[in-house]
C-alpha cells in the first residue's frame, strides 16, 4: 500500500467509528434518528475516494472488512452475547450496504464518480425516503408487502438528484441534469420495488450501473 491508500483506510475506518459512536451512544433513544443518521453520514464516505490508490485497497480492506463487522453486529450474529444494532432497525441493510460498497470500489475504482452516484443514492436518497416517509408519509401504499409513502419516494428522487449534483461537482465532472434525473428516477423505482433491507444493495448497484451507461 502506499501513503494514500493508508490514509483513505484509516479515514475510512475512522469516520465511521465516529459515526457509529454518535448513533449508538448519543442517539441511541431515539432508534429511528440514529439508525438513518448512520444510514444517510456514511455516504459522505464518497469524499473519502480520492485519497486511494489501488483498487484492491479500497475494495477489499477499506470496504469488503465491514461485511463481516456488519454481519457480526447484526440480528443474525453467531457472537450471541455481542450487543446487536436490530433495537436500531439496521437487520441485514447494513450488510448489504457494505456489499454494494465493495463491488462498486472494485469495479469502477478509476471512475471514482460513478461509485459515488450509487452511494448518494444508496445513502442520502434512500434514507430520507425512509425517514421522511415513516415522519411525514401519508399516502401509504403495499408493494411486495412492504409499506411505502409517495412523500418517501419523491424525498428520494429529490435527494438523490440533489447529492449527485454535489458528488459530480466535487469531481469536477459535467452535470447533466436530464441523466442524473433519469438515474433518480430508476433509483426511486427500484428502491420501492425492492423488499426492505435488500434495496441498500440494489438501489446502489442499480444507479451507478446506469449513470455509467448513459453518462
Amino acid at each position: 500500500m502506499l501513503s494514500g491508500d493508508i490514509i483513505g483506510v484509516l479515514c475510512v475506518y475512522a469516520y465511521v467509528a465516529i459515526l457509529l459512536l454518535i448513533s449508538e451512544k448519543v442517539l441511541k433513544k431515539h432508534p429511528l434518528i440514529s439508525r438513518k443518521f448512520l444510514h444517510i453520514m456514511v455516504g459522505n464516505i464518497f469524499f473519502i475516494l480520492p485519497l486511494f490508490e489501488h483498487a484492491w485497497v479500497m475494495s477489499f480492506i477499506a470496504a469488503a472488512p465491514f461485511i463481516i463487522l456488519t454481519f457480526l453486529f447484526s440480528p443474525y450474529s453467531p457472537l450471541k452475547k455481542v450487543t446487536t444494532t436490530s433495537a436500531a432497525g439496521h437487520g441485514l441493510g447494513l450488510v448489504y450496504y457494505s456489499i454494494s460498497w465493495t463491488i462498486l470500489a472494485y469495479i469502477f475504482f478509476d471512475k471514482p464518480w460513478v461509485i459515488s452516484i450509487g452511494i448518494v443514492a444508496m445513502s442520502y436518497g434512500d434514507g430520507f425516503a425512509s425517514l421522511i416517509g415513516s415522519i411525514y408519509g401519508k399516502h401509504i401504499c403495499k408493494i411486495f408487502q412492504d409499506t411505502k409513502s409517495i412523500e418517501g419516494s419523491i424525498a428520494m428522487f429529490v435527494f438523490t438528484i440533489v447529492m449527485s449534483v454535489v458528488a459530480l461537482a466535487y469531481y469536477g465532472k459535467r452535470i447533466n441534469l436530464p441523466v442524473i434525473a433519469g438515474v433518480a428516477l430508476v433509483a426511486t423505482i427500484v428502491e420501492a420495488a425492492t423488499p426492505k433491507g435488500a434495496d441498500n444493495l440494489t438501489v446502489s448497484l442499480a444507479s451507478a450501473l446506469l449513470y455509467y451507461a448513459i453518462a
